[in-house]
């Protein structure tokens, strides 16, 4: 079954321009397929609801901390589908590890999660409709201009990002592809 709908827009695009910088995965290349682990268990063969290793570079000087998000603008929602929000990453830390996003993992200094769009506090896998054409996961960096974003762990994606569009300096992404 594919969904008769039209490709969903950059999101990003949407939102005031800022400055970017570099982030790559061990896992996956931009514009390409997710491994199997990206995707929500029991989903497909393999996965595992894990997030993707993450390393970034570049980012402006006066950078004082980073949110981590991934984001799916093809879901067939009005408001696509956040599956991971990590927020208040310390400047000093530069990758993630393959797993990072999964519940109860140890984060650096005081970053946290906040609800995905599962409900749940951590990385919620790739899950698009059965038979729907590939997704877009927006794996994005966030270089913030703040020790603290000033939200807690019960604030909405659309939260975080509403405080991001004041306090982003730059922006980095990387684009996996997940279909079923």
């Amino acid at each position: 079954m594919s969904l008769d709908r039209p490709e969903a827009e950059d999101p990003y695009r949407k939102l005031p321009q800022v400055g970017t910088f570099e982030v790559s995965s061990e896992d996956f290349d931009d514009g390409q397929p997710l491994p199997a682990l990206a995707g929500y268990e029991g989903s497909a063969d393999g996965a595992q609801n894990r997030s993707p290793q993450l390393t970034w570079s570049g980012f402006p000087e006066g950078t004082k901390s980073f949110v981590v998000t991934c984001y799916d603008p093809d879901a067939p929602t009005p408001s696509g589908f956040w599956h991971w929000v990590l927020v208040d990453v310390p400047a000093g830390v530069t990758s993630l590890a393959q797993g990072a996003g999964t519940a109860g993992a140890a984060l650096p200094g005081n970053a946290f999660h906040v609800r995905s769009d599962w409900g749940s506090r951590d990385y919620g896998g790739c899950f698009p409709p059965d038979g729907d054409r590939p997704h877009r996961y927006y794996f994005v960096v966030h270089a913030v201009d703040t020790d603290s974003l000033g939200v807690d762990a019960d604030a909405s994606p659309a939260v975080v990002s509403f405080n991001l569009v004041f306090h982003t300096l730059a922006r980095a992404q990387v684009v996996g592809t997940f279909q079923r």
